[in-house]
């Protein structure tokens, strides 16, 4: 699967997102801050488990993620 045509889910780890599309951190910092990119949950928490921990829907979140171009 090309970049262009990725595809995230709610069940994915945000680090591998941030990996596979490193624009996507603009939508990552938008919806749970900054801080995100220290934790050391960052390489094992998912963006359903993100959203819960900061208040947000998860399927609001995928949504953004799924519109980032480079």
């Amino acid at each position: 699967m090309s970049e262009a045509t990725q595809t995230f889910t709610k069940d994915m780890v945000i680090g591998e997102i941030l990996a596979a599309k490193p624009a996507a951190s603009k939508v990552i910092e938008k919806y749970f801050g900054d801080g995100c990119f220290t934790c050391p949950g960052i390489s094992m928490e998912t963006i359903a488990f993100g959203s819960s921990m900061h208040g947000v829907d998860a399927d609001e979140v995928v949504e953004q993620l799924n519109t980032v171009t480079d």
